[in-house]
């Protein structure tokens, strides 16, 4: 492909804020329009960020000839019925997480981009964060010895949309929400090894009065070759949002945080305008960051997508990583349900996630 790659987005709220702004740090990439079915939306999103065409049909903008790729930034129960769309339109598909709602939909999804012939790609920004692209790095080298265990958490306190709330539309709680991003790191520090089981404790301990998923989560993953794996969720941190992963090993330890490492101590009387993701209230001390989106690798992340469709590339992350960190996290909901460890592969029809820990 000679030209720049062309863009449209799916959405118009915080997460396609993040993909706009990584885009326009792409070179090879053209954001073209975007669209939201709420009226309004899109063109408030367009002014915003140049960017020149705006839509609330999903077909026009799919009618565009000069858009080669497509960024899912909707609710998680409409992103299997966007894709389905897109690839049909013959656009390449960028989904973020989490892929979709049950292992059906993921299936459906797949094919569709095959018989298409366009790649999706699934939208896993941590295996693109730069400290923690080092943190394998000192794992792949041999610097820490062969891995024994590996550890990640986030932790804010919830998410911005009320579609994240509702279970109905989102499939599931924190471990749907955020819990996609350990098991997919994990799997992309020890790529060769398959998960063998998942043990889960779930609890809905804060934001009863507004969902009925998990708010806080604890899951342990246990490799094929003995290495454990353990992941904690959380929407019930104050105090703004905590990204931190260890890779503990035979011949040594890393530690990384990808927030705290990279901000600007403050203390303010008033209160900061912004600091960081989820920090509600900024009076007094607390942690600046700067070049957030960087230390993320959202640019990255993008721009790899970006040269995947200018010159065939295959993917990092994939429509099949996206279904096998689905898997994972239908066998945690079955865990926290049953209270006992799931073995993987974990097979189930049931439609939304939580509907196994829930037993309904």
């Amino acid at each position: 492909m000679d030209k720049k790659v062309g863009v449209g987005l799916v959405g118009s709220q915080f997460i396609s804020s993040i993909h706009a702004d990584a885009l326009s740090r792409v070179s090879d990439a053209e954001i073209l329009a975007v669209m939201s079915p709420t009226k309004g939306h899109a063109e408030n999103f367009a002014e915003k960020f140049n960017i020149p065409n705006h839509f609330t049909d999903l077909d026009k903008m799919l009618a565009m000839p000069q858009i080669d790729m497509v960024v899912i930034g909707a609710p998680n129960y409409l992103h299997c019925e966007i894709t389905l769309k897109i690839a049909k339109a013959g656009k390449h598909v960028v989904v973020e997480k989490p892929l979709c709602m049950n292992l059906k939909e993921a299936d459906l999804m797949i094919d569709a981009c095959k018989k298409a012939n366009v790649k999706l790609m699934y939208a896993e920004e941590l295996c693109f964060a730069p400290k923690y692209v080092r943190l394998k790095a000192l794992l792949d080298e041999g610097a820490l010895g062969e891995p024994v265990l590996f550890k990640q958490s986030e932790k804010h306190d919830g998410p911005h949309a009320d579609h994240f709330w509702d279970i109905e539309r989102s499939g599931g709680g924190v471990t749907m929400d955020m819990g996609c991003h350990a098991i997919q790191f994990f799997r992309w520090l020890h790529p060769k090894k398959n998960i063998k089981s998942v043990y889960a404790q779930m609890m809905t301990s804060v934001h009863g009065d507004k969902t009925e998923g998990d708010d806080n989560s604890i899951i342990i993953l246990e490799f094929e070759d003995g290495v454990t794996a353990v992941m904690e969720e959380s929407w019930t941190k104050l105090g703004g949002m905590d990204d931190k992963a260890e890779i503990h090993g035979s011949e040594g330890v890393a530690y990384a945080d990808i927030l705290q490492g990279n901000s600007i101590q403050t203390y303010s009387s008033k209160g900061v305008g912004y600091a960081v993701e989820k920090a509600g209230n900024t009076i007094g001390w607390s942690y600046t960051m700067f070049e957030e989106s960087w230390n993320y690798g959202f640019p990255q992340e993008f721009e790899h997508f970006v040269d995947c469709v200018k010159n065939d590339k295959q993917p990092l992350v994939t429509g099949e990583d996206g279904k096998a960190v689905l898997e994972v996290i239908l066998a945690a909901y079955e865990s926290a349900g049953t209270g006992k460890k799931v073995p993987l592969p974990f097979k189930s029809d049931v439609d939304k996630p939580y509907k196994l820990w829930k037993k309904v």
